[in-house]
């Protein structure tokens, strides 16, 4: 492979693997606005936020078999076409209820997106290598979390929130147009796997029954959970309890970005001498500590605006660190069913993504305390089942060289 076709791969799938976190970060300045408009609250807008994050959890468990058995590409146009007539339906919202519902179905289009880069990652780059491949996703990931929310304040300020839909809307198009010209089917149709529940189903549990994709992939939703917890908590905590404006919300928020980018930038330099084993383990003991900062100084009222934003910088550094490990020591084990994993790992993710918004917004008080809170306990649950999954992992890898041993010296 020449550098340019590798780079032009990275490229597309980069900006597939965007489409969702640019969804979801360049509407977050408009929350307010949103809230006038549609007369209800920014705390009711933000389960627009909450349904788009389960609407990539189902919808990433309806695009794994189609992956799997109709090739990547065919799967992704159907999504990519959905993402853009829900968009243009998302700015012709008139009340909160049809948002919420309209972002579910955005949602379900943008995961094919999602689900079909992680799949083509592993289809088209060697295992030892996927790594660093996800690390350079995250490179162009998180260019959006730099522009969107710093675009989307000064186009919700100059042509209100609606227009923003509408940008996405062409952002889909784009990417559908970069996609039928620029990427390859990097898998063969197959036929052969059935569409039906019950083999969906038992392909899904047969990715479960593998410990290192359930340690690495439930560790890794669950420092995810930190994040999206932070990005659903951002707008009250910046533009209502500091008082900043949308534009300066935009650029807070691309600041803390640079964290998880040159974090997962670092990570790739760093698997030149360390593995991504140890790696993730160094990661998330790090988050816990800050994630416990964050908390203490929340509650006891000491950290203020800066010290605020230092703070979670350091936490979306640790996470630089922890995803795209996550991510390829989960999908390690796996090349034929492949698209299952991802889809699978996806859902994991973004579920409890979701669940961890729905309890911010049921235990939102005003205050900055819940996510907090619930950031610190996501980071503390992941090293758990971190630790605990990899005592599982190497307790059934002497089971099973001890079986083979013991069947070779029958025979």
């Amino acid at each position: 492979m020449t550098r340019k076709k590798y780079l032009g791969l990275i490229l597309i799938l980069g900006t597939l693997t965007a489409l969702g976190p640019f969804s979801i970060d360049m509407y977050l300045p408009g929350f307010p606005a949103i809230a006038q408009d549609l007369k209800t609250t920014t705390a009711e807008v933000a389960l627009s936020l909450s349904s788009f994050f389960v609407g990539i959890s189902a919808g990433q468990l309806l695009y794994g078999p189609l992956l799997d058995r109709f090739g990547r590409k065919k799967p992704l146009y159907f999504g990519l076409v959905v993402y853009i007539l829900s968009s243009i339906a998302c700015a012709m919202a008139t009340s909160i209820d049809a948002l919420v519902m309209l972002r579910f179905v955005q949602a379900v289009g943008s995961c094919a997106a999602g689900v079909a880069s992680v799949a083509m990652v592993r289809d088209l780059f060697p295992v030892e290598e996927s790594a660093k491949v996800f690390s350079l996703l995250m490179l162009v990931v998180g260019v959006s979390p730099m522009i969107a929310p710093t675009v989307g304040g000064y186009v919700t300020v100059a042509f209100g929130w609606q227009s923003v839909f509408l940008i996405l809307a062409g952002m889909g198009a784009c990417i559908l147009a970069a996609v039928y010209f620029g990427l390859p089917e990097s898998s063969k149709p197959d036929p052969s796997l059935s569409l039906k529940p019950r083999p969906i189903i038992t392909n899904f549990l047969a990715v479960i029954r593998i410990p290192q994709f359930v340690t690495y992939a439930l560790a890794g939703a669950v420092s995810f959970s930190g994040l999206l917890t932070y990005v659903s908590g951002s707008p009250l905590l910046f533009m209502e309890i500091f008082q900043v404006g949308e534009k300066t919300y935009g650029w807070i928020f691309a600041f803390l970005s640079l964290g998880l980018i040159g974090a997962s930038q670092v990570n790739s330099l760093m698997h030149r001498k360390f593995r991504s084993e140890q790696i993730i383990v160094v990661a998330i003991i790090f988050q816990v500590l800050v994630g416990f900062l964050l908390f203490s100084g929340t509650v006891f009222d000491w950290l203020g605006l800066y010290g605020t934003i230092a703070v979670i910088f350091a936490f979306l550094c640790c996470l630089g660190f922890t995803f795209p490990n996550a991510s390829a020591l989960s999908m390690a084990p796996f090349s034929k069913n492949a698209g299952s994993a991802s889809a699978l790992m996806g859902a994991i993710q973004m579920g409890l993504g979701a669940l961890a918004t729905v309890v911010l917004s049921i235990f939102n008080d005003q205050t900055a305390i819940p996510m907090a809170v619930i950031m610190a306990g996501s980071a503390l649950l992941a090293l758990m089942i971190l630790l605990l999954g990899r005592t599982f992992i190497r307790k059934n890898h002497s089971v099973s060289e001890e079986k083979e041993m013991v069947v070779g010296n029958f025979h």
